[in-house]
């Protein structure tokens, strides 16, 4: 039980900073309802714990032996990421609501609904299978497409799993995914619980901030593939 709590710990403190996943999750549970933002926490969270376990094993290391795979992943992931911010910052207003329609994969994948700021129109109660799709792909883009994150991962994770036999691999990466779950659905039912208390407004604002921050986040991955590629 040692190994699993060591991992559990370690797990929290691999998820728990506020980072694109975590904005993604926090603005879903804003802005849809319960079961549709418990979906979406379910989507990130197979990503992350996809991720967790390609960094136990050494993908990072992948990256650092081809550089050019790193190069590739970096100019991707920063021209995806900017636009999911964009999507947030400049959303567009819709005059009836649309499952998954936006102006951004972020936008879309969270208000399948008229966007916040153009009134206060409840929630669609279901994604449709364009929203689930757009979901999917926006979860996959905010966990994978930062490879420094990747390379950071398997530093922290690696490290440990080189110290540990097959049996002692097993209690501790469990305890890592278990933290993946634990935090991300956590999450996602104490924001989506105080969404209420929230107005269009304040949830346009929200959007926002948030839409900010991951446009800062794709422009510095932009910046470190101009350098790697300069």
């Amino acid at each position: 039980m040692g190994l699993y709590f060591q991992g559990l710990t370690m797990g929290l403190a691999y998820v728990a900073p506020i980072g694109m996943q975590n904005l993604f999750v926090i603005n879903s549970a804003l802005t849809r309802t319960r079961r549709n933002a418990l979906i979406t926490a379910a989507i990130v969270i197979f990503f992350d714990i996809v991720l967790s376990l390609a960094c136990f094993f050494g993908i990072g290391a992948l990256m650092q032996a081809h550089p050019w795979l790193q190069t590739v992943v970096l100019g991707l992931g920063g021209a995806v990421v900017v636009r999911i911010g964009l999507g947030l910052l400049l959303p567009k207003k819709k005059s009836t609501s649309e499952n998954g329609a936006g102006a951004g994969a972020v936008a879309a994948a969270t208000a399948s609904t008229a966007s916040p700021v153009a009134g206060a129109e409840a929630p669609a109660k279901r994604l449709g299978l364009r929203g689930l799709l757009k979901t999917v792909g926006t979860a996959c883009v905010v966990t994978w497409f930062n490879p420094q994150a990747i390379i950071d991962g398997t530093l922290m994770l690696g490290a440990f799993a080189a110290t540990l036999s097959a049996q002692q691999a097993t209690p501790f990466i469990t305890g890592v995914e278990t933290a993946s779950v634990m935090w991300f659905l956590g999450v996602t039912l104490v924001v989506n619980a105080f969404a209420h208390k929230f107005n269009p407004k304040i949830i346009g604002v929200l959007n926002r901030v948030c839409g900010g921050i991951i446009v800062l986040y794709g422009i510095k991955l932009l910046v470190d593939f101009a350098m790697a590629v300069l």
